[in-house]
């Protein structure tokens, strides 16, 4: 490829379950040269080990198979790659069902496989080699959950794509669990030739594929300032034009809705952050704090100065395992006075299980404060769905409680129904549990579809270095409250002269596990300075005490104009454990925005009227 080429490398989905056609729309709206699409998140692992327990032909994203149909006959002549993670647990069955679908088309396209990475059935003899796989996060034994263990993957990078790339030249390559953002630097180390030991250019490629992976989050969707997005209509789904210097664009296709901006880059930059100094991924360590954005033209952000450090000797294992199960029911009561009506139904429930053996109990008002509890500063509702919930230890001891929702009904206050959903079935709770793997133990393997016995290659040198990750924090605190919430009010005075933080601020979150991730951008150089010295990491654990259990985190990013913080102990357990409706936590940076506080008038005078076009 030529030094002056921008490859081009869009994303179509982000999520099991996302847009359907948001393939479609990236192959018919403009040429790309590659297409990733992310399936994966741990608990879909599980999901799949579950199929393919049940059915060995199972255990993969199937709607790739008709996703590929509409386009398979445009992706092959515009010489369009696709690579994806839709294998899940069982990539080789996957690779087999695209296959006889395209011969069905009469197309015989060359489909890679990457797999290697589910070590479930090789836990016993990688204990045996010293493996510990001791909780990265929390530090528990692994013998607390070892008998209950479903699923366990490696997370593999960049290196198994591009060796596929470089031996077959395959038209789609379909992998396990590789990571989200190595489905995108592949192409990149494959197309530029780049030094597997070139750490900045490696860095680059990773912060892009983490910009695109969630899809429409960068070019519009889930983005603070909404209304700035005129056309949610065939919202565009991104893609990055990289330059061999490493140096790239982020946009999306033209005529198709969405909004690409700095700022909406840089809501996406801070998702899922952790530590910006040190974003661990198996190919290297990217440097958030590095990064410089700047509005190349209408929705064209262009990223540049990234740095990158050698990355660790180690694997994260990604493992899930049975907790138990839970349920949920619903009520739904009308006012007049329908919080005081909640919450007696809620007492008279309880009381009738108080010699109960649930693991743990949940109260939601949907439509007064679900979300954000007592930060929602709201009185009454017009309506309210009450949400019970419970997590037991066995499927049994949930029969009473699924019976007990409907009796309501009749023995409470007035303005109440039943919806016919109201109450819901067990579910099997399957919990995350994160470990680390010396990489010189696992070794991703590379085949074709046609002939997975005959091609099947064993890689054996991963990228590696020594990097160890040391907390760039600025602030943290493990101050935990308790009682009411004193400090909800941190920042209010009564005075009557306070903003919304929303007016000086942008702000996004999600989960990592049990810990909530929450970014807060600045609208402008005072702002952030502003917000530098108010929103401490202490103010933000006495802000969210109602949800946080742990220790808050802060970091911050001067030349994002940013805060990013850790909440940990978050989000009742996450994944499929946590009780609550927001189990990701990604309403929490809306709470935080609703927040008052008094404001120079300064800052306020100084806000810009458009999107940041240069943080410099």
């Amino acid at each position: 490829m030529s030094s002056s080429k921008r490859l081009k490398i869009g994303n179509a989905g982000g999520f099991w379950g996302d847009d359907p056609l948001a393939l479609k729309r990236q192959v018919e709206k403009g040429h790309l040269d590659y297409i990733s699409i992310d399936f994966l998140a741990e608990i879909t692992m599980s999901i799949m080990q579950k199929q393919y327990a049940q059915d060995p032909t199972k255990g993969y994203a199937y709607d790739i198979v008709t996703m590929l149909k509409d386009v398979l006959p445009q992706l092959l002549s515009r010489k369009t790659k696709l690579i994806t993670n839709a294998g899940g647990i069982n990539p080789q069955a996957c690779a087999k069902a695209i296959l006889e679908m395209a011969r069905g088309l009469g197309l015989e396209p060359k489909i890679a496989v990457v797999y290697g990475d589910n070590i479930l059935g090789g836990l016993a003899s990688l204990e045996q080699e010293g493996v510990s796989f001791a909780n990265m996060e929390t530090n528990e034994e692994f013998s607390s959950v070892r008998n209950r263990v479903e699923a366990a993957n490696v997370y593999f990078g960049a290196l198994p794509i591009v060796e596929a790339l470089r031996r077959w030249q395959p038209d789609i390559i379909i992998t396990g669990r590789v990571t989200d953002t190595g489905i995108t630097l592949a192409p990149m180390i494959y197309e530029f030739n780049w030094s597997l030991r070139d750490w900045d250019k490696l860095a680059s490629g990773i912060i892009a594929g983490h910009l695109i992976e969630c899809g429409t989050q960068v070019s519009g969707g889930n983005f603070s300032d909404w209304h700035k997005v005129v056309n949610y209509d065939e919202m565009g789904f991104p893609f990055v034009e990289m330059s061999a210097d490493a140096s790239f664009v982020v946009t999306k296709h033209e005529q198709t809705g969405g909004l690409v901006s700095v700022d909406t880059v840089r809501e996406q930059l801070f998702y899922e952050m952790g530590d910006p100094h040190c974003y661990i991924t198996p190919d290297v360590v990217a440097d958030f704090t590095t990064v410089h954005l700047s509005q190349e033209g209408p929705n064209r952000v262009l990223v540049s100065g990234i740095k990158g450090y050698e990355p660790t000797p180690l694997y994260k294992v990604s493992m899930a395992y049975k907790d138990g199960f839970k349920c949920s029911g619903s009520i739904l009561i009308s006012g007049p006075q329908a919080r005081k009506k909640a919450e007696k139904f809620s007492e008279i429930f309880w009381r009738r299980f108080e010699k109960s053996v649930f693991i743990e109990t949940g109260t939601e008002y949907i439509g007064w404060n679900s979300c954000h509890r007592a930060l929602s500063h709201q009185e009454d509702g017009v309506e309210i769905l009450l949400r019970l919930s419970v997590r037991s230890a066995t499927e049994g001891e949930l029969k009473l409680f699924r019976k007990m929702i409907s009796a309501l009904i009749l023995s409470g206050p007035p303005g109440v129904t039943v919806l016919s959903e109201g109450v819901g079935k067990a579910h099997s709770v399957v919990s995350y549990w994160p470990a680390l793997l010396p990489k010189n133990l696992v070794h991703a393997r590379i085949a074709l579809a046609e002939d997975l016995k005959g091609s099947e290659t064993v890689l054996s040198e991963p990228i590696t270095g020594s990097f160890v990750a040391h907390s760039t924090a600025d602030q943290e605190t493990e101050i935990i409250k308790v009682g009411k919430n004193e400090a909800l009010n941190a920042w209010q005075t009564g005075t009557g002269n306070e903003h919304s933080f929303y007016e000086i601020c942008l702000a996004r979150s999600g989960d990592k596990g049990d810990t909530v991730n929450m970014g807060i951008l600045a609208r402008s150089p005072a702002a952030y300075a502003f917000i530098k010295e108010q929103v401490t990491a202490q103010r933000i654990k006495d802000l969210f005490q109602e949800f946080c259990h742990g220790r808050v985190t802060r970091f911050a990013l001067d030349g994002l104009r940013g805060l990013n913080f850790l909440l940990e102990k978050s989000l009742g357990g996450g994944g499929s454990r946590s009780l609550r409706a927001d189990a990701q936590g990604k309403t929490l940076s809306q709470a935080f925005l609703r927040q008052r506080v008094q404001i120079p008038a300064a800052i306020l005078k100084d806000l810009p009227t458009q999107n940041v076009g240069d943080l410099r």
